[in-house]
């Protein structure tokens, strides 16, 4: 009844397995290659982003039963050869989908409303009224592309801001109190606002690129909480010299390594962190305190089915 973590999470997740009797075994730094020589003692594996688990792990791993990945998406996970292999694939998307949302929201007024700019304007004794006026959210159509968790947390809170919301999901989720279902095109013609909140896969990687932003009957305001691959940082670029594009926040970047826990510098993200359209943060949307601790209660709840 080992488990192997292969990246660092709550407590609550170590302690509550032990009550379950599993026997937890920690490895944060070894490669595939070291993986793979030990895997087989396992049969369950807890991961974040820092390790591909692909066919050859998972044929490696004759005692595996479940592998739980302590975020949403599921990309770094082979699921045809878990499914293959009988074994069970746990996420725990509902568990930062609120912190997603509320990130989302915070960084769309705060671009809307020059906070970022006229704070800093401020810390140099630059008291700028008329640059710095406001754009209201109230009677925009806010266009959300993944209608998920996250896609909905982001809905249910744009509400209360009395703007129009409509959505696009590959998985043709019916329209709700919170947005209307319509197509992509729709979305490309109508959208003052584009937010994205899909899983990265085959439909949704650079899903975002020069033909999408050409696309679009209006000039936009582009957010992503999703993944960095799903946009195309350089067309994104083009796209806000060009000013098809009014102002980006982007949580998440195509320049991020696999981990998240670093980015490649170039010229596009040099552009993007000059720019006083855009704003950036290091891929924490979903990563409050809260949130820590509610993704190991939610996997907890899931091995406990298993």
């Amino acid at each position: 009844m080992r488990i192997l973590h292969l990246d660092q999470n709550h407590e609550y997740l170590s302690s509550e397995l032990e009550k379950l009797g599993f026997e937890n075994h920690y490895d944060y730094t070894s490669s595939k290659d070291q993986i793979l020589e030990k895997i087989d003692d396992y049969v369950g594996v807890i991961i974040r982003s820092r390790i591909i688990i692909d066919d050859e792990i998972i044929k490696s791993a004759n005692k595996l039963k479940f592998i739980a990945r302590i975020g949403a998406g599921l990309e770094n996970i082979d699921l045809i050869s878990a499914k293959k292999n009988n074994v069970k694939v746990l996420s725990a998307g509902e568990a930062n989908s609120n912190a997603v949302g509320e990130h989302a929201i915070g960084m769309l007024l705060s671009l809307l409303n020059n906070i970022g700019i006229s704070n800093e304007e401020i810390k140099t004794n630059v008291w700028e009224r008329e640059k710095n006026r406001g754009i209201e959210l109230e009677g925009k159509v806010v266009g959300i592309i993944g209608f998920g968790k996250t896609g909905q947390s982001f809905a249910k809170k744009l509400s209360g801001f009395h703007c129009k919301v409509i959505f696009y999901d590959i998985k043709k989720i019916p329209s709700n109190e919170f947005g209307n279902s319509v197509s992509l095109d729709e979305i490309k013609m109508k959208s003052d606002i584009i937010s994205i909140h899909t899983d990265l896969n085959q439909s949704s990687l650079n899903l975002v690129n020069m033909d999408f932003i050409k696309s679009c009957k209006k000039k936009f305001i582009l957010i992503n909480t999703s993944r960095g691959k799903c946009v195309n940082t350089k067309d994104v670029v083009s796209g806000l010299i060009e000013n098809k594009i009014i102002g980006a926040c982007l949580d998440v970047l195509d320049l991020e390594e696999i981990s998240f826990e670093k980015i490649q510098s170039n010229q596009d993200l040099d552009y993007l962190k000059e720019s006083d359209k855009v704003i950036l943060t290091p891929h924490i949307a979903g990563w409050t305190h809260e949130s820590k601790l509610k993704l190991s209660k939610l996997i907890i709840e899931k091995i406990k089915k298993i």
